[in-house]
């Protein structure tokens, strides 16, 4: 029986090697190679490998992070992908191995007498003296095996690119992570950002009406007329319509953050501290090379290029012949007494089948090109992965150096204006300014106390996007 089977091997490997050669396919080898550093240095201590809880330092986003971890619905769902994936490995680790079952039947059967099985049946002895009963029934209890060789690997090949797809969603999920951290934590520091915008315009207001009333008092003594009146109440009226708009943002601001940590809209409980005497995190970058372990989504199409690369020899081992073997054996008989009553009632099989593509290949090689398109096309979404990493790091960089610079000058700006407020004032009071001084002075105080805030806000989003980009945030 064992030479049975080799024979048919061996004819299968005639079969196959006296049909058409596999077509030769043109692959792309994908490019790792990055720059060396990304501003000369090649200090490998990465802010990436901190954790976020040690990165972040604040415990009322902390805990929004927490919340979100466990609440938030797209995460939810991508865990879902997860376990479908280690579901396909089951499965096709399933197919390489022997199916085993156990089969259990009675029927029954009549036949016309003027047919070629019910004559023969009419002419049959089961037993002498005992003809063939009519109707015929049958009875049968069989255990039966099923199992493709996989002598090309096809089978296992297909679990081995299942293992790589699940691994890409498990990378997929983590990447996920990071940008609902980075989301989370770039709209807190943006609430924080109006609360504080939000205390300047009610500080303003309070000192618009100071100068309102002065103004007024002017006006009765006639050193001002109406017209100056009506301007400052029309600043006053400005100033608290930016009011409400603030308050605005910071309730859709609010609602936000409840989406992505997976509630219904509450108020946000946060920091109180002063916003701009946040200092952003210092940041170590490493080098380049570290993205390719540290960023989530590198790992992730590099898991789809390798489950691409073996979809190819799945599609490959396609034209090669498949070897079957299927085995049964069981009880068998037409009446339930004599089931087991053997060896009368004994039956057995054993069976290979070899199935070989000859003429009509045009699937299988259909199959087999698209496998390498979607393999080249893995290759190409692989690179341009590392590509746009390394640029957001680049770009994060740059502005976190001209965010610091900025922020200097502009926090010199606020200082000069406010000085300016009240040395306009003084000369008002003394008639040696006029009024639309008093008033130009306020709005570019106040313009330049937003610019100020909105400067520290881009400073903290900065410290926020250079840790996710630097592949932060998953562990």
């Amino acid at each position: 029986m064992n030479n049975t089977f080799k024979y048919i091997i061996a004819l299968g490997l005639a079969l196959n090697f006296t049909g058409c050669k596999t077509p030769e396919l043109v692959q792309k080898t994908e490019n790792k190679e990055v720059p060396l550093s990304y501003n000369s240095s090649k200090d490998t201590l990465n802010t990436a490998t901190l954790k976020w809880k040690e990165y972040f330092k604040d415990v009322y986003l902390d805990s929004l992070i927490n919340t979100a971890l466990s609440n938030n619905q797209e995460l939810n769902i991508t865990m879902q992908e997860i376990e479908v994936a280690k579901n396909e490995i089951r499965a096709r680790k399933g197919e390489y191995l022997p199916f085993v079952g156990l089969k259990g039947g009675a029927g029954v059967e009549k036949v016309g007498r003027y047919t070629s099985q019910g004559a023969n049946d009419a002419n049959t002895e089961i037993k002498p003296g005992i003809e063939t009963p009519e109707p015929l029934q049958d009875y049968g209890v069989k255990a039966y095996a099923t199992w493709e060789l996989d002598i090309w690997n096809k089978l296992h090949n297909a679990k081995k690119a299942s293992v790589s797809k699940y691994l890409a969603t498990v990378e997929g999920k983590n990447f996920m992570v990071t940008n609902l951290i980075a989301e989370i934590a770039n709209s807190y520091y943006e609430l924080l950002a109006l609360d504080s915008q939000l205390s300047i315009v009610q500080q303003n207001i309070g000192l618009q009406n100071n100068a309102l009333k002065i103004v007024k008092f002017q006006k009765e003594a006639t050193r001002v007329t109406e017209l100056a009146v009506k301007r400052f109440e029309a600043q006053v009226f400005n100033t608290k319509s930016l009011e409400f708009g603030i308050q605005q943002r910071i309730v859709e601001t609010e609602n936000r953050i409840n989406f992505l940590v997976g509630r219904f809209p509450q108020p946000v409980r946060r920091s109180t501290e002063s916003f701009t005497d946040l200092v952003p995190n210092a940041i170590s970058v490493g080098i380049p090379s570290q993205l390719l372990e540290n960023r989530p989504d590198i790992k992730q199409a590099e898991m789809d290029l390798a489950s691409a690369k073996l979809d190819i020899k799945v599609a490959k081992a396609r034209f090669f012949p498949s070897v079957g073997i299927s085995a049964g054996i069981g009880l068998n008989a037409f009446d339930a007494k004599y089931l087991f009553k053997t060896p009368e009632s004994l039956l057995y099989s054993l069976t290979g089948d070899l199935v070989a593509p000859l003429i009509n290949r045009n699937a299988i090689k259909a199959s087999y090109y698209s496998a390498n398109a979607k393999q080249i096309q893995a290759v190409y979404n692989y690179e341009k992965t590392i590509l746009n990493a390394y640029i957001e790091v680049a770009n994060q960089l740059a502005k976190i150096e001209n965010m610091n610079k900025t922020y200097d000058l502009k926090a010199q700006q606020v200082q000069a204006l406010n000085t300016s407020i009240a040395i306009s004032n003084d000369l008002f009071l003394s008639a040696r300014a006029d009024y639309m001084e008093v008033l130009l002075t306020q709005r570019d105080a106040l313009e330049s106390k937003f610019d100020l805030i909105e400067t520290k806000l881009q400073q903290m989003n900065a410290m926020v996007n250079i840790y996710h980009a630097l592949g932060g945030g998953w562990k």
